[in-house]
This record gives structure tokens, C-alpha cells and sequence, in this order.
């Protein structure tokens, strides 16, 4: 199995790319969403360490928000809670498609969390500064403050850049997409 990590900035396109791929998706962000509305063990951890933030299952996503604007250790504490599933749901996903050619792990913090493997293909999605602002403020829950206590937890976008094996140019425009993405399946295959 050829496991493809997607890497890049927030907002930069990494789960576009990583659906255009064809191939089984770990969404790292769809993952915490579900843990939020559905993990009560996971409700009770982070209720334990943010008391004063976390009041009510499922979890409030405002209230994850608020505990991460006031205070920068918060982030850390809920990082530490929320990645050990993370890991648990990813080591499931890799079981159920074991038999796939190619899985696609779309886990913003893969390098950071040492989550890849030494053999893993880095995709780097290589998008405009000002296409990415555009398309974060068309968030529904855009709070540039939160965006930017998300990048101080994330390496550099040079240092991911240069790790990666491939870049892919991403103008939110389909066919150049499908294109790169092509190129490099028939390269790692």
C-alpha cells in the first residue's frame, strides 16, 4: 500500500486535493468533527482539563474555539487529547484498506505529530497567499485569530514544501488538478 500525505497551509485546498485522488481519503478533520458529536469519553477528558470551556455533550464547537483563543496552552491540552483517537481511528482506516493500492491521509499535522512514515509521498499543495485568504473567509466559522493559533502549531511551509516529493499548483480549478494528480500517480505506481 502507497500511502500520498497531503501537506500545506490552512485553507490551501489539501482535502479538494486529496478527493481528486480516487482513492481511500483519512480526513483527520472529519474525524475530530465526529469525536466532538459523538466520543462522550472524549467529551469527559477534555471537560476534565478545560472545565471552565467544555460544558455539554456533544461538544460545542464554539466553546473548543473559545478555549483555544484564550489561552495558548488550551490548544496544546486539546491536541493531546484529541490525537490519540486520531491515531486509533487512523490505524482502523489503514486495516480496512489494507488491500488498496493507494490511501490518501489528509492530517494537517502529519509531520508535526510524527504521524508518516519514512516511506510516505508528500504532496505539497501550492496555492496563492491570496486565494487562500478569499477562500477562509468564506468559512462559516472564519476567526482569523483562531486560523493564526492553528499556524503557530504547524512547521514552517517552506521547511513542509521542501520535504515533499511533489507540489502540486493548486488554482481551485479542476482539470489542472486532475492533470498533476495523474502525473503523479503514474510515477508512484
Amino acid at each position: 500500500m502507497i500511502r500520498i500525505g497531503i501537506l500545506g497551509d490552512i485553507g490551501s485546498g489539501k482535502s479538494y486535493i486529496a478527493n481528486n485522488f480516487g482513492y481511500p481519503v483519512f480526513n483527520a478533520d472529519h474525524e475530530v468533527s465526529k469525536l466532538y458529536k459523538k466520543d462522550k469519553k472524549i467529551f469527559k477528558k477534555l471537560k476534565r482539563k478545560l472545565p471552565e470551556y467544555i460544558s455539554s455533550f456533544p461538544i460545542n464547537k464554539n466553546e473548543i474555539t473559545k478555549a483555544i483563543l484564550s489561552n495558548k496552552v488550551n490548544l496544546k491540552k486539546i491536541i493531546t487529547i484529541v490525537h490519540l483517537e486520531i491515531k486509533k481511528a487512523l490505524k482502523l482506516f489503514l486495516k480496512k484498506n489494507k488491500n488498496k493500492e493507494i490511501v490518501i491521509l489528509d492530517i494537517p499535522l502529519l509531520l508535526e505529530n510524527k504521524i508518516n512514515k519514512k516511506n510516505d509521498i508528500l504532496v505539497f499543495v501550492d496555492s496563492k497567499k491570496k486565494d487562500i485568504e478569499k477562500r477562509l473567509k468564506k468559512r462559516r466559522n472564519f476567526n482569523s485569530n483562531l486560523i493564526n493559533k492553528f499556524r503557530k502549531v504547524q512547521l514552517k511551509i517552506d521547511y513542509k514544501k521542501k520535504k515533499s516529493n511533489y507540489i502540486i499548483k493548486n488554482s481551485f480549478k479542476k482539470k489542472p488538478v486532475k492533470k498533476a494528480i495523474i502525473k503523479i500517480i503514474n510515477k508512484v505506481l
